[in-house]
């Protein structure tokens, strides 16, 4: 099915390949290679999804997420050279739906964004930023977790597991692959640390946490009705 795709980033390079592998998806591609020129384009393009750059001329990735969320409730993939906890959760807060760290796969970014455009079918509206599953409620823009009401703390990394856990429910996840795309490719850490993370955040979730089931010696699975 046709999609229209805005691509947002400053490197020639990295647009033409991201290009190539939406084209090869049968979507149309619309690039803009600043954050100006992008949220001009805006003012007439109704895309499907946003590939969002953070390092962009005129205006960076933040103003640019901002200005979009704050008319609309398309879908954004940011990409980026960073990978602190602090960025994704700027990004988070102000209205991103996922993110991709640089240098990445073209097929990992193109998974993430047939994911975020399935989900968003017909579905995009007011309340796109909150996630339900049993009694858990999470608030995207508010870093916010709740069971019944009552608000949960979770580390920035707990919060990102949760997430990345429940984007891909069904889907029976290793844990050299949680680490990458929690972690990042570039994290050299022991695969433990996944093992440690789950264990915390189902403490935390409590009853909940029979949503996260273990898999042995593959990996973790989210079921939504289990």
């Amino acid at each position: 099915m046709k999609r229209d795709i805005l691509l947002i980033e400053d490197e020639s390079r990295i647009r033409e390949i991201v290009a190539d592998y939406c084209e090869r998806e049968q979507w149309n591609v619309y690039e803009a290679e600043n954050g100006r020129q992008a949220l001009d384009m805006l003012e007439t393009l109704k895309p499907d999804l946003v590939i969002l750059d953070i390092l962009l001329p005129e205006l960076d990735g933040w103003t640019v997420c901002k200005r979009v969320r704050a008319q609309s409730d398309v879908p954004i993939i940011m990409l980026t050279a960073k990978s602190e906890d602090d960025d994704k959760l700027l990004g988070f807060e102000l209205g991103a739906d996922d993110y991709v760290t640089k240098p990445f796969s073209p097929r990992l970014l193109i998974a993430r964004a047939k994911t975020l455009i399935k989900r968003a079918e017909g579905t995009i509206g007011k309340n796109d930023h909150l996630v339900r599953f049993g009694r858990v409620a999470i608030n995207k823009r508010a870093h916010r977790v709740d069971i019944d009401g009552n608000g949960i703390e979770l580390s920035p990394k707990e919060y990102e597991l949760l997430l990345y856990l429940h984007r891909n429910e069904g889907i029976v996840l290793s844990r050299e692959t949680i680490l990458d795309h929690v972690w990042g490719f570039d994290y050299f850490g022991d695969l433990r640390v996944v093992d440690t993370h789950i264990k915390k955040l189902r403490g935390k979730l409590g009853e909940e946490a029979r949503h996260i089931r273990t898999v042995i010696r593959s990996g973790y699975k989210f079921e939504e009705d289990r």
